[in-house]
């Protein structure tokens, strides 16, 4: 059982090997994607600081799987932060305003944009903290899964 977050943001590198992203994103060793968790609580920030993007503490699950868009391409590490930051209800608002598209298709709000789980195919889902339990504010997953 999963606990749906209403939010995540996607921290996308490519791997430098390749000299753009458009040819490291067929590659299965092109991507890298941080993702993290935003929950809508009261705070406020005077100077941005890029630190803020990424919580206080940095334990993470990873597995290899694919982009969340067509063309689906299985070339992305996934870093999934377990806990989330904090943002404003005005932040979260700004986020859930932005405008997407494809390539001939009129811009739509950026909702409801998510790929549900996929079979892990024999992959493995590991983490970087010792589990013991689920952890409240976190996905309800195993550090390993077959």
């Amino acid at each position: 059982v999963m606990e749906k977050k209403l939010l995540m943001l996607h921290l996308v590198h490519w791997n430098t090997k390749y000299p753009n992203f458009g040819e490291a994103v067929s590659k299965p060793d092109g991507l890298a994607v941080v993702g993290v968790f935003l929950e809508g609580k009261q705070t406020t920030f005077s100077n941005f600081d890029p630190k803020t993007l990424l919580p206080a503490t940095l334990q993470y699950w990873t597995y290899e799987g694919s982009l969340t868009t067509p063309p689906l391409h299985e070339s992305v590490t996934w870093i999934v932060l377990r806990d989330p930051i904090s943002v404003s209800p005005a932040q979260m608002e700004k986020f859930r305003s932005l405008l997407f598209s494809a390539e001939k298709e009129t811009p739509h709000c950026m909702v409801d944009n998510y790929r549900p789980p996929q079979p892990l195919k024999g992959r493995k889902v590991r983490c970087s903290f010792k589990y013991t339990a689920f952890h409240s504010s976190a996905l309800r997953m195993p550090c390993i899964l077959n």
